[in-house]
């Protein structure tokens, strides 16, 4: 994550590296892009990065979020949008920006209150995709449902029950977006009344969930393997 920053240059104020073993790469990289290095010791660093940080970190700029409107004039004409509905786990998010950058997924759509927002945390786990896949904060989820489809998308919530469909069995092409429940509860009920399918995805074991990160990159490259089958 340091390193694809400093390559970038994107918002980047310091870096900061362990005197005792400072490092070589993120020293060189950063003067190449005239960027500020201070060395601390091991003591200071462990405390200000409250966790692991293998001897080095940066101070940047907020991370930056877009409107709906600005990731759909950036994107692609059949794009794929993903909601995020209630998500709590820093590391779900990072890992969906992850995998969305890997996907080619259009922008990320997460809501103001009470779900996870962008952090260092999330920063992390999505080992620079954060910065690569745009995301949107918006106050009302359904309200934004509502705004996708009069721009011509489908919407494809995920769930059981007797109206959900097999998830390889529905046709993901053109415009759609994609709304991924929280960890524990799913989809809210009035989310899940605004979408227009609801796809599962068979469980064939003991255990009748899948971890939200896990079950979007499923998605994504379902929708991939539709649009871009192997030849």
């Amino acid at each position: 994550m340091v390193k694809q920053r400093l390559q970038t240059k994107t918002g980047v104020r310091k870096l900061i590296l362990n005197k005792a073993n400072p490092w070589k790469e993120g020293e060189d990289l950063a003067k190449a892009g005239k960027i500020a290095v201070e060395y601390i010791d091991l003591k200071k660093m462990d405390q200000l990065a409250q966790g692991s940080h293998q001897g080095c970190m940066i101070e940047i700029d907020d991370f930056k979020t877009y409107t709906l409107q600005e990731i759909l004039k950036g994107a692609k004409e059949d794009a794929i949008i993903v909601l995020l509905d209630g998500l709590e786990d820093p590391h779900n998010l990072g890992a969906i920006l992850r995998s969305a950058d890997a996907a080619g997924i259009d922008g990320i759509v997460i809501p103001k209150h009470r779900s996870v927002s962008l952090t260092p945390t999330v920063a992390k786990v999505s080992t620079g995709a954060i910065d690569t896949v745009k995301t949107a904060e918006v106050t009302n989820l359904n309200q934004t449902i509502k705004d996708l489809k009069k721009e011509g998308f489908w919407i494809f919530g995920t769930g059981m029950g007797k109206d959900a469909r097999d998830y390889r069995t529905v046709d993901y092409k053109g415009k759609i977006a994609l709304v991924i429940g929280s960890e524990g509860e799913g989809i809210s009920r009035l989310v899940k009344e605004n979408c227009d399918f609801i796809v599962t995805l068979p469980m064939m074991g003991s255990v009748q969930s899948l971890n939200a990160s896990v079950a979007a990159g499923i998605l994504f490259y379902e929708v991939l393997n539709q649009r871009f089958p192997a030849k």
